[in-house]
């Protein structure tokens, strides 16, 4: 868990909007989100297919663009134009990790070339011995073999090509990854290796995390705080434990019901709550924002919903 006392803010997103499109076709998939993410802690962005993200995650790495709104890394507006220096530094201290193995491998390339194909672009090495002893450090860091680095990526299983995704971002000694649901497409038996393989690098570099899933009970074990989104608004940030002991939006509540419970007869006679926006809020009259409800507990609502948030969260 990261000091409060002592935390300082890595990466800031302020007011960001992101649309697809334009004219009468224009999407607005992210709407006016914010947050801060503090230095050496793991941030989950929690919500269902299409909730937007990935989106954000993808505005971080300057992939989408920003209609409106800012990101900040250190202090620095990292979205928007920059100069070709800055933005090939920005690239390499910012990373992602991406949620399809095989689909994010180059699959004519050896391991070599897909862990060291960073390295060349940004020369990220003092010559080729020093290139050579970074890539074989870092497949034996995330449990492969050095003679695994003459195959292909379709040599491997699922597991073993996250782990070359994983070495390929971590090779680049970056101080802030975006983990893009790096564990949905594998085994539940691996899952857990490539999480603790994730958290071993953050102990022993420090990095800082912005993971994605849309599992709650996943993130529960490799959070500092939680974000939920829903279609493109962030509606509840807490620290993991606070989240799992008071969800207080509808839709959070709804995520929770639908964690499997491992006892059978708990999960037949269990209720699914289905969020229904219409039935539950009325903004026509208030306006809603995201709160502070006490806890570093915020919430999105309209005043009296967030008067009766603070009344059950005392």
């Amino acid at each position: 868990m990261v000091n409060k006392e002592n935390k300082e803010v890595i990466l800031s997103v302020k007011n960001l909007d992101i649309t697809f499109g334009r004219g009468k076709k224009a999407f607005k998939a992210i709407k006016d989100v914010s947050f801060d993410i503090y230095k050496g802690e793991t941030v989950s962005l929690v919500g269902e297919s299409g909730s937007g993200k990935t989106t954000i995650g993808r505005a971080i790495v300057r992939i989408n663009p920003c209609a409106a709104g800012s990101i900040e890394y250190k202090g620095q507006k990292i979205s928007g134009k920059m100069s070709h220096r800055k933005e090939k530094d920005l690239v390499r201290r910012i990373q992602m990790i991406f949620q399809d193995p095989a689909a994010s491998l180059n699959e004519r390339a050896t391991i070599d070339y897909i862990i060291s194909e960073g390295l060349y672009n940004f020369h990220h090495y003092k010559d080729e011995k020093d290139r050579v002893e970074k890539v074989e450090n870092i497949i034996k860091e995330v449990g492969l073999l050095p003679e695994h680095l003459t195959r292909y990526p379709h040599e491997f299983s699922g597991g073993q090509r996250q782990r070359v995704g994983i070495a390929r971002s971590i090779v680049m000694d970056p101080e802030f990854i975006v983990a893009d649901e790096p564990i949905s497409a594998l085994d539940v038996s691996i899952r857990a290796q490539v999480l603790n393989l994730l958290k071993k690098f953050q102990k022993e570099r420090g990095i800082t995390y912005l993971f994605i899933a849309h599992d709650l009970s996943i993130v529960r074990f490799i959070s500092d705080r939680i974000m939920v989104i829903y279609k493109g608004r962030i509606v509840e940030i807490a620290e993991t434990e606070e989240l799992f002991a008071h969800p207080m939006h509808p839709y959070t509540k709804s995520l929770f019901s639908a964690i499997p419970v491992p006892d059978p007869i708990i999960e037949k006679e269990k209720k699914l709550y289905v969020y229904e926006p219409d039935k539950v809020h009325d903004y026509s009259v208030e306006q809603p924002s995201l709160v502070d409800i006490g806890h570093d507990h915020f919430v999105y609502g309209s005043p009296s919903e967030i008067a009766n948030y603070k009344k059950i969260r005392k």
